[in-house]
Parts: C-alpha cells; structure tokens; sequence
C-alpha cells in the first residue's frame, strides 16, 4: 500500500490491532484496479494470476472475477483455481517437477505444460490410460535470455532446440502440443527491456507455428516488476504496450485464434497489501534500544532475509534473488504514532533466534508495548514464504478489506 492509502486505513488497522497483535491486510479495491489498469492497457492480451504469489482466497476471487486464469505451480494451486470456479481452459499447470499422480489428477481439469521431455512421455502415458488425446504445452527454456544475449542453463524448461525437435518427431500418440509458455525472469522495472523481450517472444511463437501450425496459446511470463526501494519507478505500462504493441498486433493479425498471455502476480497484490506487527517488549542492551514485535521473521520473513544478506554482503550491491531478496531498503516501517523525538532503534522478533531481525538503528518516534509498526509491499510473496511454523507460536491473521468496507478474515 502507498504511503497514502496506509494512513487512509490508519485507524481501521488500531481498530483490528485490538483482536490481532499481528496481521496482514490486503485491499481488496487496490488489488482490482490494479489488475483493471494492465487489461485496459493490454487489451486483448489475456492475463494469468500466479496463484504462488498470494493464496488468499478473496484475492483470487477478486482477481477471477476480473477474468484472470490461473498459472497454478502445483496440483494443490490447479485445485484451488478449480474451487474458485475456473474451467480447465482457464488453469495453466507449468510447475517443473511434476509427479505422476500430479500429471494423473491435472489432466482433466487443467492445461498442462510439460517442463521436460520425460514429463512429455509421463502425460502421454496418462492420456492413453484415460482415454484421451493431451493438448498440452511446452515451456521452453529459449535460445535468448530476458535481456538479449543467448540463451542460458536452466531448471525450467526445454531447451528451444530439442522442444522444436520433439514436436517434428511427435512421437507420442497420446499428446499435442497446442501451446507454448516462457517464463525466465521477473521483477523487471525497465519497459523496454520488456518491450524488447515480448519481440523475441513473439518471435519465437512464430518459429513454433512453423512447425505446429497455428498454437491455441502463447504464455510470455511475467516480468512486471513494482517499485521496492524509493529509487525504484513503476513501470509505464502505456508506454510498454504502445512499445510492444507493432509485434503482437501484427501475429494477432496472422494467427487470430491465439490467445496470448501475461503472468502477473506482486503488480497486482505487492503494493495492495501491509503488516501489522505489535511492539510487545523494549529492552536495553549496553545502551542500545531494542523494540521486540510479534511474529517479524516467522511473519513477514522478507525483512528479515534482507538484513542477513546485509550481514554478508554490501546490501546495496546485492543481486536481486526473487522473490526472497529484490533489494536494499525494499520495505518501509513506519509506526502508527506521532512524536517530535525520534530514537535510533532495532527492530526485532520474538523468536528464539539471533536472525529474527527486521531493521537495525533506524530512527522512530519512542514506542513502548502495544504500539504498532506498519510494513509495507507485503501483498506478494509474503505469508506464504514465512515460517510460520518456526516455534509454535501463534500466526498472523490474513485480513481482507472488501470494497464496501467489510473486512473478511481467511
């Protein structure tokens, strides 16, 4: 949330901290116009929510609703898409790794997207044993990289040569391939990086059809990165489009029976969500003040990571780990009380763990017990990285504020 929208809903968060010493809120309004902004500007490229970056429930129906699909990286994520109500050609299954009983129980309600050439085999094998003929995609893993120069070793994917081979040979009775998906960075913040990258995509979808005949889909990823740190600018994504615009209008034309997507998950929840945490203890150590806050590392773990790769490392030259590390100073704390006085203070957790440290010697107003820190871009990548089971303690509550101002709890 915007430094703006958090003090909007100031005194809805003391209001809740009353049941909740700590909690995430997700605005619901914010998380739905976000993603209304990237389908004006897109239009007619679909969009696929990431379902790994935020689970929440509300935040998928929200997002559904608004005519999102899925990217599920799971079998547990294709059947929650399915309890929310989308249909098999809504839910793309592209999660490397997949287990034969993945591949048995997704086939019928998902599109699945193999990562390997044995997992090719592993669908068809399921496909002949149900009776039926796959329409499945590939990832690729392509002979360029996000930013230009050739392609890379990778995890994800099958290397663009041998996946054009595979589809010449098609030596399996039981499988199509109908679609191709690549997804090989996110947290991109220059438009014309991205721009530039969609070309290639659309490039390489060409060469696919050349082989295929016209694909049923293109998934080009995501990428779409959010401002973190205050040097940080959002991406323009008018000027992206109209960057990009000249490659996709132009296979539209020649192949209108595509559909081509964007995965998008923290643009339309990072910045649409905040923790709450409680200061519950001050200390002093040899003359150091030490505030104490419920559930930080075993909460909100992301603060945490970046002070330990600021202990090994200079921080601020850091590479960028997504979705564990973006950058320096990528979260602000910002405490619900006023003061003239400011103190230099640590902020730390209540685990028994010397890592449980979210900032050290920043400057607050004095808090005492019971007062309350905001921390903001915790929409994304949040709770479902933290652990929550690290020492039994009680977890933070996942709150959502619907548009009329309900609040709904998980």
């Amino acid at each position: 949330m915007p430094k703006e929208a958090r003090m909007e809903h100031s005194e809805l968060i003391r209001s809740l901290s009353e049941r909740y010493d700590s909690f995430y809120l997700y605005d619901g309004a914010r998380v739905s116009a976000r993603a209304a902004h990237l389908q004006q500007v897109f239009a007619p490229v679909e969009f696929l929510y990431s379902i790994k970056c935020n689970p929440n429930p509300h935040i998928l129906d929200t997002l559904f609703a608004r005519g999102f699909g899925a990217d599920a990286a799971s079998l547990g994520e294709v059947l929650m898409a399915v309890e929310h109500g989308l249909k098999k050609d809504q839910i793309y299954f592209s999660a490397p790794g997949k287990t034969q009983r993945d591949i048995d129980e997704a086939l019928p309600k998902s599109v699945l997207i193999a990562d390997s050439l044995g997992e090719v085999g592993r669908i068809d094998k399921a496909a002949k044993a149900q009776g039926v003929c796959a329409e499945i995609g590939l990832r690729i893993n392509p002979n360029f990289s996000f930013s230009g120069e050739g392609g890379h070793p990778s995890k994800f994917g099958i290397d663009e040569d041998d996946a054009l081979a595979l589809v010449r040979a098609n030596p399996y009775e039981n499988v199509k391939v109908t679609g191709i998906h690549v997804h090989v960075k996110s947290q991109e913040l220059d438009g014309g990086v991205l721009a530039a990258y969609y070309g290639r995509m659309i490039d390489l979808a060409r060469r696919f059809v050349d082989v295929c005949g016209e694909l049923s889909y293109v998934n080009m990823g995501s990428g779409i990165g959010v401002p973190f740190a205050d040097s940080d600018r959002e991406v323009d994504v008018e000027a992206l489009h109209a960057a990009a615009k000249a490659p996709l209008d132009a296979f539209r034309a020649d192949f209108p029976g595509t559909r081509v997507f964007i995965e998008t998950g923290r643009y339309t929840t990072c910045r649409s969500g905040v923790y709450v945490t409680k200061v519950v203890d001050r200390k002093v150590s040899h003359g150091k003040i030490y505030l104490l806050l419920k559930n930080t590392l075993n909460g909100f773990l992301r603060p945490s990571v970046a002070v330990m790769v600021g202990k090994y490392t200079d921080p601020a030259a850091a590479k960028s780990w997504e979705p564990l590390f973006t950058c320096d100073g990528a979260f602000r704390f910002t405490p619900l009380k006023e003061g003239e006085a400011t103190e230099a203070v640590t902020l730390a957790g209540n685990l028994c763990t010397g890592t449980d440290l979210i900032a050290e010697d920043i400057h607050m107003p004095q808090l005492n017990v019971g007062d309350l820190i905001v921390i903001d871009n915790a929409g994304s990548y949040a709770s479902v990285l933290s652990p929550m089971q690290f020492a039994s303690q009680d977890k933070p509550a996942e709150l959502f504020l619907s548009a009329d101002g309900s609040v709904l709890v998980d």
